[in-house]
């Protein structure tokens, strides 16, 4: 629920107490836009029944020059005058000292501007100290090694794409333990790597947004232009850009799109700083909404003794495994089953760190927990012998270097286990047919909550004839059940192929680089 004396009281002090401190608004209050007022309201004034802060971490997504460094020194300002935290210690991060100390230069400035804050602190060269108080807020860097044995109540984190690691992230964050109600704030521009901190937060940000991942806990706020957008266009401008026509002058982005249109490293550039495009890396595969399009139903009791064909991941055992199999139809759609195995060790582990908890997906069944501190993989020999007998199993995909003693048991038992690679070749024909059934609405997986949370992970890798291949190094959380299913659908057009000479590709007009 919304505290509105929580939420006026926090609006009401920055407009009222903070100002400007640059530019040609300088010394004059800090009047917050709509979207800045709808953010601050929704983290300090959504509460649990006690009366406590409702979000640990909030997220928040902005293009350059969109007024970040002064929101991020009144929050700041806010949590140290308003909070009432005993011996509250509030840091403002940054890769390097030149950009904290930047948020920090700003916070002084609004301080000597008011005769409210100015008479209740101190300030010191790279901190201030409330009055009777030990609490403060103080501007450090991302050399990690020095920053044990702080107890934070608040961390605000600028600039998080420019991180050299997320050792500073991880020292601050686990430094607010022993906090009631601890904040911790990452605010950031896109950047061009695709494996950092940044992009794991920005990712766990999008799959809450879209409903893949519930955590009410984190607070993500995301402007950005979609990668189909025309970024020539003026809306894009705007959607990407809440302060566009007040921080930013139109005729700024007029004359950065000129430029963009003219030289190739001015379009990065635009699309990077001002319409929060991620660059120079691989992009996701197939949207949320496109996958949960093609969701369809799924009905175990349908497809008792139906021709199928499977694909088995066995990753490594001390984390998740995954079984799929997929039931071609006459009418061209495809069903799918898919069966998650790990270990209680791993659910344990999984607990409390940043990414989807594992026990939603046990306790709505899509997730099997196998005693132990790895996977059993007798839970798995079990699983496909008992499909084998309920389905028409043809074959099963498995991926040739990474089987295990459970493939040749598998084996022994009679079933066909097909050694599959994980290559831009065996990769390319099943995961453009599997875009092509979704694009389609004709891969029915029926919802499977960790598979989708699966797809929201994947991460693509193309080469230069244009091959494709999902890259688990890129991907920043699990992608095995999509793994499986890739190898399930290659395993049945390379029987389809091999039962009538032809390829699935010239029966659906489709070519492959």
């Amino acid at each position: 629920m919304i505290d509105q004396d929580k939420a006026r009281k926090v609006v009401n002090f920055i407009e009222r107490i903070c100002t400007h401190v640059k530019g040609e608004l300088a010394n004059k209050s800090f009047l917050l836009e709509d979207w800045q007022k709808e953010y601050l309201v929704e983290l300090f004034g959504r509460v649990h029944e006690d009366g406590l802060r409702q979000y640990r971490t909030s997220f928040v997504f902005l293009p350059r020059k969109n007024g970040k460094s002064n929101l991020i020194a009144a929050m700041g300002l806010y949590i140290l005058f308003m909070d009432n935290e005993p011996g509250a210690e509030i840091y403002i991060a940054a890769a390097d000292r030149d950009q904290a100390n930047a948020i920090f230069e700003v916070q002084k400035q609004m301080i000597l501007n008011s005769k409210y804050m100015y008479d209740r602190c101190k300030i010191f060269r790279n901190s201030i100290v409330l009055n009777g108080t030990n609490s403060f807020v103080k501007a450090i860097s991302a050399d990690a090694k020095t920053k044990h044995g702080f107890n934070a109540h608040a961390v605000l984190y600028d600039e998080l794409h420019a991180a050299p690691s997320r050792e500073l992230w991880e020292v601050l964050t686990t430094s607010t333990g022993a906090r009631t109600q601890p904040l911790v704030v990452g605010i950031s521009t896109a950047g061009h790597d695709k494996g950092g901190l940044c992009k794991e937060l920005y990712g766990y940000a999008k799959q809450i947004t879209s409903g893949a991942v519930k955590d009410n806990t984190f607070l993500p706020v995301i402007y950005e232009a979609d990668i189909d957008d025309d970024i020539f266009d003026p809306e894009t401008w705007y959607k990407a850009n809440p302060n566009l026509g007040i921080s930013i002058k139109p005729d700024y982005f007029d004359m950065m799109s000129e430029k963009a249109r003219i030289m190739p490293t001015d379009e990065v550039a635009f699309r990077q700083l001002h319409l929060n495009q991620w660059v120079g890396a691989s992009e996701g595969w197939i949207t949320d909404h496109d996958w949960m399009e093609s969701a369809g139903e799924v009905n175990i009791s349908d497809l008792l003794g139906q021709k199928c064909y499977g694909g088995l991941d066995l990753a490594a055992t001390e984390d998740v495994c995954s079984f799929c199999l997929v039931f071609p139809r006459d009418n061209g759609d495809m069903k799918v089953l898919v069966w998650n195995f790990v270990s209680s060790a791993a659910v344990e582990r999984r607990r409390g760190k940043t990414g989807a908890s594992y026990d939603a997906f046990v306790t709505k069944g899509d997730l099997i927990v196998t005693d132990g501190n790895s996977t059993d993989y007798d839970y798995i020999f079990r699983k496909i012998t008992e499909s084998a007998e309920m389905f028409d199993l043809q074959s099963t995909a498995f991926d040739r270097f990474n089987s295990s003693s459970l493939v040749q048991r598998l084996m022994r038992e009679g079933l066909d286990m097909d050694p599959y690679g994980q290559g831009f070749v065996s990769m390319t024909p099943p995961i453009r047919e599997m875009e092509v059934m979704i694009k389609q609405k004709n891969l029915h997986h029926g919802g499977h909550s960790m598979l989708r949370w699966m797809a929201s992970n994947i991460q693509v890798k193309l080469d230069d004839a244009l091959n494709i291949k999902f890259s688990k190094a890129r991907s920043q959380d699990k992608i095995d059940g999509i793994v499986a299913l890739a190898m399930a659908v290659g395993e049945w057009m390379t029987c389809n192929r091999e039962g009538d000479g032809s390829s699935i590709y010239e029966d659906q007009g489709l070519r492959v680089l």
